[in-house]
């Protein structure tokens, strides 16, 4: 940290620690919540190092409970906090912050469910950028629970996908914890053994850094798995430029057969009296051998894929409304037989 950014560091007045604040209020983590309180000063100041300089900047917390990472972001000097917490039980603590620091820093408490909440309605209009310049003075920071962290990061991808939400300001930056593994597989490069559809998705539209692990023993209760801390910036361009539904459909299919040659995932794609012939096609389409597996597959080779997919449901719409998970039906394929003969 620079001199200038220790100087700006704001003076919160004296207040009860997180400990003492959670058993004044008698709060404890809800197991139905996924709830785990990150105790641990150090780490907490850790977490919001990993975003950067944040002076000056919109921070929104997902999920701040009892408000140590809260603390912190204050400390940092922001523009603006916004709190999203679904736990009505932790506002007192929350408003408290807020007070202590009503003349520095504009603070706003969202009680609802992040997967429900529309972010950009709180985010100052003049902070916005274009798509293609630095990202904005805006943050995304959170100690998500584990029970909507993936689902989370999905929807996410997609808002970003459309540069919608949050990202009608331009490339705004996440910086987020998940279980270990989740972080892993976000992060993972071809031929490693956490390489899954979660990360293709998130290096598709996102530079990923994975930036240190929180032991499980630093979480009140203690967790059973360890904790990761990702980054997240959107891409100018994602390598797939094609819509999100459909590349997370191959991807996701692919990969629901991983230990087996990926064309296995890829029939699945397509009804069952056609799917070797289509699937053979898109292959060929794609210059791929169908002898990869998915977790050899590159970023690039899945555009590949995602490209071929779109040109035969181009040529036969029926096809994109085929969903494998769904109940089995009859589908009309005379027109794709002729031309497959």
């Amino acid at each position: 940290m620079s001199a200038a950014q220790r100087a700006s560091r704001i003076r919160l007045p004296p207040l009860p620690s997180i400990k003492d604040v959670i058993r004044l209020y008698k709060l404890r983590a809800l197991r139905e919540l996924s709830q785990n309180f990150l105790m641990e000063p150090r780490l907490i100041d850790k977490i919001v190092r990993a975003a950067g300089n944040i002076q000056n900047n919109v921070v929104c917390e997902v999920g701040p409970g009892p408000g140590g990472i809260t603390r912190s972001i204050i400390q940092q000097a922001p523009r603006k906090v916004i709190l999203v917490e679904k736990d009505p039980r932790f506002l007192p603590t929350l408003e408290l912050l807020a007070d202590a620091c009503k003349d520095k820093v504009d603070v706003d408490i969202i009680t609802g469910d992040i997967l429900r909440t529309d972010i950009a309605h709180f985010i100052p209009q003049d902070v916005k950028v274009g798509w293609n310049d630095p990202p904005p003075p805006v943050n995304l920071i959170g100690n998500l629970p584990f029970s909507v962290s993936t689902i989370l990061i999905i929807r996410w991808l997609e808002a970003i996908s459309r540069q919608e939400g949050p990202w009608t300001f331009g490339r705004v930056r996440m910086t987020l914890t998940f279980q270990k593994e989740v972080a892993e597989r976000m992060s993972a490069p071809i031929l490693d053994k956490q390489r899954c559809r979660l990360s293709v998705m998130c290096q598709n539209w996102c530079n990923v850094k994975y930036k240190f692990d929180i032991p499980g023993a630093a979480f009140l209760p203690k967790p059973e798995v360890d904790v990761g801390v990702v980054t997240l910036t959107p891409l100018k361009q994602p390598i797939i430029k094609l819509p999100f539904k459909l590349v997370e459909k191959v991807v996701r299919q692919i990969f629901s057969m991983r230990q087996k040659y990926s064309i296995r995932g890829a029939q699945t794609l397509f009804p069952e009296e056609i799917r070797e012939e289509m699937a053979l096609k898109m292959y060929n389409i794609a210059d791929l051998d169908p002898v990869t597996r998915p977790f050899q597959i590159t970023n690039y080779e899945f555009r590949r894929l995602c490209e071929a997919y779109k040109t035969i449901v181009t040529e036969n719409p029926d096809l994109e409304k085929y969903d494998y998970r769904a109940p089995k039906k009859k589908l009309v394929t005379e027109n794709i037989d002729d031309e497959i003969m």
